[in-house]
């Protein structure tokens, strides 16, 4: 086993997983020009910025997770990394990504077909899918926290929880979503943002 190229969060991953991830990484340059995956400006830093950023939400505590969800994939992020990861790590994992633009979930199954990599795609839009019943729900550069629990009632199976990424406003988010959503958190800092978090909330209900 190899430690995953700079500090992939501590996990330990065999040379075929990185070369799955790296081969994500050159798919990514070649298909954004076209299509606006991520931002011009980032795709020169496309493993830190979005792949070692999106790896950082399996530290999750996965026992007893048959399912993940990724809502508003867009590029793969966190949901192509997380099924590039689970792979080998949790083979067992169902992993489940929903976008509404075609074209962009054209390039996540030519990702997953490339590095034979399994995962569904669903075209639609979130609240258009039938509820999921995830153990995990994700996301990532999505939605404000308000938003995003309101996804979560609707996706989220009753014991599961979200992992989301969240940059430097995440308190304000927080005490936004406070008003209208009871959930429990924590919290942990982003190894690629010292002002970002990985958020892990519990299912929400209404206040």
């Amino acid at each position: 086993m190899t430690v995953l190229h700079e500090n992939l969060t501590g996990l330990d991953v065999s040379r075929e997983t990185t070369e799955r991830l790296q081969h994500l990484d050159v798919l990514l340059r070649k298909w954004t020009p076209k299509i606006n995956l991520i931002s011009k400006n980032s795709v020169n830093e496309s493993w830190s910025r979005h792949i070692l950023d999106s790896a950082q939400v399996f530290e999750v505590n996965l026992m007893d997770v048959d399912k993940w969800v990724d809502i508003g994939s867009g590029g793969g992020f966190p949901g192509l990394v997380v099924a590039i990861l689970s792979k080998e790590l949790r083979p067992d994992l169902k992993v489940v990504m929903i976008e509404s633009d075609q074209r962009k979930c054209a390039f996540l199954r030519s990702v997953l077909r490339e590095t034979g990599v399994k995962a569904d795609v669903i075209t639609a839009r979130i609240e258009e899918v039938e509820s999921q019943k995830a153990d995990v729900l994700s996301a990532r550069a999505l939605a404000d926290l308000t938003t995003l629990l309101g996804f979560a009632e609707h996706h989220l199976a009753p014991s599961g929880h979200c992992v989301f990424l969240k940059g430097a406003s995440w308190e304000k988010e927080i005490a936004d979503a406070e008003k209208t959503w009871k959930f429990t958190y924590s919290q942990r800092k982003s190894i690629t943002d010292p002002n970002a978090v990985v958020l892990t909330i519990g299912a929400p209900t209404h206040v």
